[in-house]
């Protein structure tokens, strides 16, 4: 008999603005923990160095987790120019240095060749599988492997800030799987002056804004006290992207039983996908055929 897990079914989205040093697994058990919550998940990891937006899913909002994931985000950092490391990011060794310094102009030019669809190989330090397992284990290892390149969209990519002749800061805006390690490194190697992520923060990702996000220092004073829900966005916002369709009494009742259900006229084409609801809740995801909504996910809140 499988055993019940404990906690309490409460649904929806916690936003931490993630501080340097603790791991995304860490801030998805804290929060699980501190809201006495029976599932967490989080969309869209970030390396233990890394700052900012990291949204915790809890209950039925983990449904919703890759309709975030699948959506732009953006982030600040600060690249060390005339070094590289083993990990690309300030975390590893130095392997390389280069007394070559690009102008701003310099730099300016080469951000242009990281722009729109290309492809990009991940760093060896990250959880990419190879052969069953993660590169980074390989790599502390001393294996030696190879990662196939990879597309991703990159959305904008622009220079910030130039504090001095080693840093510049720049802002990323991307689709899903970017590794902002591996921009750092593929600059410098087309700038001829090497370099790695000194700094990083996910300034936002989908809907989710960085300066709304709560600190951790807040979810340990508030834990087990049930005053973390005040900060709970609702599981909905995980849909954004998709079209609402209200639906009938009756076809909530369907839909929840995983069959088809009847949705109220909308703008919504036939085979498109989208989110009903019923007195403002989602009901379920699915694909929108002639007055029906065909469901392939459904939410119990």
């Amino acid at each position: 008999m499988a055993r019940k897990r404990k906690g309490r079914d409460i649904h929806g989205w916690l936003i931490v603005d993630k501080p340097a040093g603790i791991s995304s697994n860490a801030v998805v058990n804290k929060v699980r923990w501190a809201m006495d919550a029976k599932k967490a998940g989080h969309a869209g990891t970030l390396d233990p160095e890394a700052t900012g937006v990291l949204a915790v899913a809890l209950g039925e909002a983990t449904k919703t987790v890759p309709y975030v994931t699948d959506t732009l985000k953006a982030y600040t950092f600060t690249v060390r120019l005339g070094q590289s490391t083993n990990t690309d990011d300030s975390e590893g060794e130095v392997i390389a240095e280069s007394d070559l310094r690009p102008t701003d102009e310099d730099i300016t030019a080469a951000l242009a060749q990281f722009t729109g669809q290309i492809m990009q190989v991940p760093p060896k330090f990250s959880a990419v599988k190879i052969d069953g397992e993660r590169a980074y284990k390989l790599a502390r290892d001393d294996e030696d492997f190879e990662i196939a390149a990879r597309p991703l969209w990159v959305e904008e990519l622009k220079m910030l800030d130039r504090p001095d002749a080693d840093h510049v800061t720049l802002e990323m805006t991307c689709g899903k799987g970017g590794y902002v390690r591996a921009i750092a490194r593929d600059l410098g190697e087309a700038l001829g002056c090497l370099g790695y992520v000194r700094e990083l923060r996910r300034i936002w990702s989908g809907p989710f804004e960085a300066e709304d996000g709560v600190t951790m220092e807040l979810v340990e004073s508030l834990a087990k006290t049930g005053e973390l829900d005040q900060y709970l966005l609702p599981l909905e916002e995980g849909l954004f992207e998709l079209s609402e369709l209200r639906c009938t009494a009756e076809g909530a009742t369907r839909l929840k039983h995983g069959n088809p259900g009847m949705v109220l006229n909308s703008d919504v084409e036939y085979g498109d996908e989208a989110w009903a609801s019923y007195d403002g809740k989602a009901v379920a995801v699915g694909i929108f055929r002639s007055g029906e909504l065909h469901p392939s996910r459904v939410f119990n809140q």
